[in-house]
């Protein structure tokens, strides 16, 4: 089994920064891809940025283009997402996942972390 563990949450004043990590441990081997989603209270879990954990290729929603970085040190199987110049729109629930060989989707997840932007 993989497990995926999500830390770094808090609360912080917009304009702010934090840093969200994704510690995975198991049979990590099996995973090709981890992504960072998001849900806001009523609203859907939506996708906001994934890396391969190969090549390291990326994605981002437009929301946060410019402003988050997705990055992976895979030595310690740990993906970063490096959040700058945080809005009140971007508080929510944020999740790792992880997409392994021959799933069609992300098919594991970690517990979540509250990110709140308020001041």
């Amino acid at each position: 089994q993989l497990q995926l563990v999500e830390s770094g949450g808090g609360l912080v004043q917009p304009g702010g920064s934090l840093r969200l990590s994704c510690a995975a441990s198991g049979f990590t081997r099996t995973y090709y891809a981890i992504g960072w989603f998001r849900q806001a209270p009523g609203k859907e879990r939506e996708a906001v940025s994934c890396i391969s954990v190969s090549d390291g290729n990326t994605y981002y929603t437009d929301a946060v283009k410019g402003r988050f970085t997705i990055s992976r040190d895979k030595a310690n199987k740990t993906v970063y997402l490096q959040m700058n110049h945080l809005k009140p729109e971007d508080t929510a629930v944020y999740y790792c996942a992880a997409r392994t060989i021959g799933a069609t989707g992300y098919d594991y997840w970690g517990q979540g972390t509250q990110v709140t932007v308020s001041s």
